[in-house]
């Protein structure tokens, strides 16, 4: 079993590939080494996780000075690693690597995709409190609902979470070297943050590329996971929401559509696989929150895809509905400075953002272009019916911002992306 694993590891002291980094989830995971805290990275399938995980390792190698033998990498992605599949195999191969190799001081243990060992979790609870040696330990895992169950019953109070997103728009402008222009803002709103499409060029290669990877986010996060018998409707549904990315709907109306084309289904299964389908995280959902009667509206929701790639290359509304696509992406940027989000109601208006976070809140409106006075009255008059001293903005594609108009700031899209 370790000659095995040691393929895989850095015992020999082995250059370690850790492709661009990411500096900001870098910099957080590292404020908060040297605990027993375990330490979850979480994301959609393909996000960076693994190239996270071997960053951290390589900081602990060359600026920590940490022996290679006192880390353990394992990554269940990897077909060398499958016979690691249950509780008792990963607490043998822990056994063996500590007895075989004999590392002495604290050991350092990665364990990617760790939804995929079977009770992985007494394992990991056990080793964070382990008195007789000291263990650190990372896992990274693509389902939320498996992770959140498994942490909240064993790790209670003894984890802390990372959210691995795609690219920011900086990121991809640092990988490529490139300016902050409303060009390059396009390129990145139409091919997105996977990292693998960073690499990629030509479109046809970019949506093999995204087309495979949702493949495989239904079939193995899904079908075969949740044993689900209509996959045909699961993929139906999927391709609904893509398409509809950005506007409220709910339930009973998918069920309603599918219906009306001869799709037979029940608000039941659609609202079990949309959770399925969010536990993913391939998509977000977002709640409704009444302004003036400070409360959360139970009707219609909003989901947004975790990467705007999706949108572009699997569906052909890009230019239909280009506002949608902005949207996708300041809830992105939003979500990466875990603001707190909610669509607002104010009367019978849409505020598109009511983003808070440390006791503070930001109103946000989002348009393709102020081109004429009646979306000017509306983007701008919907945030002015609030009474509060909050910053409201407008943010769209236009080439010269209008300045600030009676406490409410107009931004270009692309310098807002850029400026937190």
């Amino acid at each position: 079993m370790v000659e095995i694993i040691a393929k895989h590891n850095f015992w020999n002291n082995e250059e370690i590939n850790t492709g661009f980094i990411r500096e900001r989830y870098q910099s957080k995971i590292i404020s908060y080494l040297d605990n027993s805290l375990v330490k979850v990275l979480v994301g959609q399938r393909r996000v960076g996780k693994s190239y996270i995980m071997r960053m951290l390792i390589d900081y602990l190698l060359k600026t920590r000075d940490i022996s290679p033998k006192n880390i353990l990498y394992i990554n269940k992605e990897i077909y060398d690693f499958d016979f690691i599949n249950t509780a008792q195999s990963l607490d043998n191969i822990v056994k063996t690597y500590t007895e075989t190799i004999n590392p002495t001081g604290k050991i350092y243990i990665f364990i990617d995709e760790i939804q995929e060992i079977a009770g992985w979790e007494k394992v990991v609870n056990s080793l964070s409190q382990d008195y007789l040696k000291k263990y650190e330990i990372f896992i990274s895992g693509s389902n939320s609902n498996l992770l959140s169950k498994e942490l909240a019953t064993y790790l209670s109070g003894r984890y802390i979470q990372f959210e691995i997103l795609p690219f920011s728009y900086k990121e991809y402008l640092d990988y490529y070297k490139l300016d902050n222009t409303k060009s390059n803002f396009l390129e990145y709103l139409k091919n997105g943050g996977m990292p693998e499409t960073l690499r990629l060029s030509g479109n046809e290669l970019i949506r093999n590329y995204l087309e495979q990877l949702l493949n495989s986010i239904i079939l193995k996060d899904i079908v075969t996971r949740y044993n689900i018998r209509d996959a045909a409707l699961l993929e139906r549904l999927v391709f609904y929401i893509i398409d509809s990315s950005g506007s409220l709907f709910s339930v009973n109306r998918i069920v309603n559509y599918f219906n009306s084309h001869k799709i037979k289904t029940n608000n039941e299964t659609v609202g079990n696989y949309l959770k399925f389908i969010e536990d993913t995280f391939f998509i977000h959902s977002l709640e409704r929150y009444d302004i003036k009667g400070k409360s959360i509206l139970a009707s219609d929701k909003k989901y947004y895809l975790n990467d705007t790639g999706f949108k572009f290359y699997l569906t052909s509304s890009f230019n239909m509905n280009i506002g949608r696509f902005l949207e996708n992406l300041v809830y992105l940027h939003l979500r990466r400075f875990h603001y707190q989000i909610f669509i607002g109601k104010i009367a019978e208006n849409e505020i598109d953002f009511i983003a808070e976070k440390d006791g503070n809140k930001k109103y946000i409106q989002v348009t393709y272009l102020l081109s004429d006075e009646s979306i000017i009255k509306r983007e701008f008059g919907n945030l002015s019916l609030i009474n509060d001293n909050y910053e409201k903005i407008v943010l769209s594609l236009d080439d010269v911002e209008m300045g600030n108009l009676n406490g409410i700031k107009h931004m270009k899209i692309w310098e807002f992306l850029f400026s937190m």
